[in-house]
């Protein structure tokens, strides 16, 4: 596969080791098999050589976050117009506006690749990425489309390289806490969780007139490559400053609207709490007008678990903006504002304000106050800590063990996410058989499962 490179490269000196090669390679077959590699494998101190693609937005802050103690030897972005605080922070990385000019020139001088491009891209570097054996870390959602979520899990699992979901809340204290309580039986079973949000209506990337056509072409910003920009889609859409930097995830061509963009913080927690897994069911209720490019305003979505052994049937209701939830009695109704989640339980509830979950607690107030001043009634701290999602995954790399939002949980919780999507995206209830991977009762969302990616983006041109 060749690809012209027209950017002028910044040469750096890192080489990787031969013993660092072998280390991963070794990692990498490790985590393919039942068995964990000790810290000691890999030098607390040595340093990993990490390339990034896409790093004008969240990208730049997941780079950040990688980047300390490590090597940066290769960044890509297909708008030069975002390079200037990277070369200055990186001086010693090649530049590239191509990702696979960059991973196939770069070779063994990578050891693990980040991925903070917009959504309809996340799949392409991704899977070359793993392809030659490199770890990976995503931005959320993993990807654009179903199918391309399972053929990264299958693919990572396959390669054995540790990979990570962006879904930053996924690693936090809160998030522990809440399965904790759930489990040591504080609120009893849940048969009914409520997520919201502002978004679509308003927030980063989000809010303005709903829109019906994409916007005239303008002129792309100087050196950028729009073509790359698009990806694997095919559509003659011309650049237009409404889609970058910021407001790609609005139009369903390239983002997966308000659900594809939160969903993963605030539905994550119930996800992994009650280890739901697949939905049979995923039920939508149109505030606004079925909109085939703009995801629509106010849409409220009911995703339906079946029991899990002998866990009852669950609930799941997405509010997306400006659509707002009815809340229980004993809930603090001024934690509304924003966004927010709240899990039923038999004895009480659990929430958190905001998308992620920062401050859980349990409701209504009686409860929480009851648990905070008995200490002897604290539940056991179960689960494993972590330092954050980044510092997770190059643990993970180091330790060759799993980071804790890798694609075998990620891709399932963004599958689940995008059949969301694709009930909005379509106006229609979404039946949904997951081992077959197929929607029964609503043809235009069974299109989508899986998109055809135009050529030169498809998985056999990649790898």
């Amino acid at each position: 596969m060749q690809h012209s490179n027209q950017n002028t490269m910044i040469e750096q000196s890192n080489k990787n080791t031969a013993s660092r090669r072998t280390f991963l390679k070794g990692t990498a077959a490790a985590l393919a098999a039942p068995m964990i590699l000790p810290a000691s494998v890999f030098g607390a101190n040595e340093k990993l050589n990490i390339a990034w693609i896409g790093f004008g937005g969240m990208g730049w802050r997941d780079l950040q976050a990688c980047a300390n103690g490590n090597n940066v030897v290769a960044l890509a972005d297909v708008d030069p117009a975002t390079w200037g605080r990277a070369k200055a922070a990186f001086p010693q990385a090649k530049f590239y506006t191509d990702f696979r000019v960059m991973l196939e020139e770069m070779g063994d001088a990578i050891d693990a690749v980040g991925v903070g491009t917009p959504d309809h891209t996340h799949f392409a570097p991704t899977y070359m990425a793993i392809s030659m054996g490199k770890h990976v870390f995503v931005e959320k959602p993993l990807v654009h489309s179903i199918g391309e979520a399972r053929t990264l899990q299958e693919l990572a699992m396959q390669k054995g390289v540790v990979t990570q979901m962006g879904n930053q809340g996924h690693a936090s204290e809160g998030a522990r806490l809440i399965k904790e309580w759930y489990e040591a039986g504080l609120i009893g079973e849940v048969r009914e969780v409520v997520v919201w949000t502002d978004r679509p209506k308003r927030g980063f990337g989000f809010g303005g007139t709903v829109q019906t056509a994409f916007p005239p072409a303008q002129t792309p910003p100087a050196g950028m490559d729009w073509d790359l920009w698009m990806g694997p889609c095919g559509k003659d859409i011309g650049f237009n400053r409404t889609f970058h930097r910021a407001g790609w995830r609005k139009w369903w061509d390239f983002g997966c609207g308000g659900l594809g963009d939160i969903g993963c913080h605030t539905i994550d927690t119930a996800y992994w709490a009650l280890g739901l897994g697949a939905p049979d069911r995923v039920d939508v209720e149109m505030n606004d007008k079925v909109n085939p490019i703009f995801t629509p305003y106010g849409s409220v979505v009911s995703f339906n678990f079946p029991m899990r052994g002998k866990q009852p049937p669950v609930s799941v209701k997405w509010y997306e903006g400006p659509t707002r939830p009815p809340l229980p009695e004993g809930y603090d109704q001024e934690l509304q504002e924003g966004g927010g989640f709240i899990m039923v339980g038999e004895k009480g509830g659990i929430c958190h304000h905001g998308m992620r979950p920062d401050s859980p607690r349990l409701y209504p107030d009686e409860k929480w106050n009851a648990y905070r001043s008995n200490r002897d009634a604290r539940v056991a701290k179960t689960l494993p800590r972590t330092k954050g999602i980044h510092r997770d995954w190059l643990n993970a790399i180091r330790n060759g063990t799993k980071a804790c939002s890798d694609f075998s949980y990620a891709a399932p919780l963004t599958e689940t996410i995008l059949l969301g999507s694709l009930a909005i995206r379509t106006g229609q209830t979404v039946t949904w058989d997951a081992k077959a991977m197929k929607i029964s009762d609503n043809e235009p969302a069974a299109k989508l499962v899986a998109i055809e990616a135009r050529e030169g983006w498809r998985a056999q041109d990649l790898a």
